[in-house]
């Protein structure tokens, strides 16, 4: 039986690897040139435009599409065509209503419980890749740093409903964040300093500090996005 080489196979299993569908891809870029204000609110797209932006046919550009409109990120409509849609100051109290009422209750549940030493440096790994990007003076990265700070809080109370609807709430929040978080650069040392507050009262099981911090992290975030 001949033998096949160590090369063989690795190429083998690289062409078997799963690949990104186009659909995928597409979504992923949109999403992408969304969320980063590539294309700001209220512009208006056209297929033929993101055929060419992408390079790719309009099937999968539709499937993005119709992923995206679910999302509320864009409004497709035979009169206006493609919108890129934007928050109303009301979406935005409304998500950090929500937000109020379910992350200090996860930052009160990590604090009572006994955290892995790998949970543990994951918290403080997220926090030093904001402090990096806060240093750096990259609104772009803090933003998305930030995002995934609370992301990690959430996952590592490993409530999958409770990830999901998060993962939503940040799909519609991440454009106004980054936004205010380039008009106010200031704003972006006072988060990774909520952050750490936050991040500091979960490792020493202080639950009542964990939770009162997020709330003054949430509710100052609340207030800066709608009087901006």
């Amino acid at each position: 039986m001949p033998r096949t080489s160590p090369r063989t196979v690795s190429a083998a299993r690289r062409e078997n690897s799963p690949r990104p569908l186009l659909k995928d891809r597409a979504y992923a870029q949109l999403k992408d040139l969304i969320q980063s204000g590539a294309y700001a609110p209220d512009t208006f797209l056209s297929e033929r435009q993101l055929v060419e932006k992408l390079g790719m046919s309009k099937t999968p550009i539709r499937s993005a599409l119709e992923h995206l409109e679910a999302q509320g990120l864009v409004a497709v409509s035979p009169q206006q065509g493609i919108v890129v849609k934007d928050l109303s100051a009301r979406e935005i109290a409304e998500l950090f209503d929500m937000r109020l009422a379910v992350e200090p209750f996860v930052a009160r549940r990590l604090a009572e419980r006994t955290l892995t030493t790998t949970q543990r440096a994951d918290i403080k790994r997220s926090l030093t890749r904001q402090r990096e990007a806060v240093r750096d003076e990259d609104p772009r990265a803090a933003t998305r740093f930030d995002i995934e700070f609370h992301m990690l809080l959430a996952e590592l109370l490993e409530n999958r409903e409770l990830c999901a609807w998060l993962r939503r709430c940040f799909d519609k929040l991440e454009r106004a964040i980054l936004r205010i978080n380039r008009l106010a650069p200031n704003r972006l040392p006072k988060s990774q300093a909520d952050h750490s507050a936050v991040a500091s009262a979960i490792l020493r099981r202080q639950a009542d500090r964990a939770a009162q911090a997020m709330t003054d992290h949430l509710q100052y975030g609340r207030q800066f996005l709608l009087n901006a």
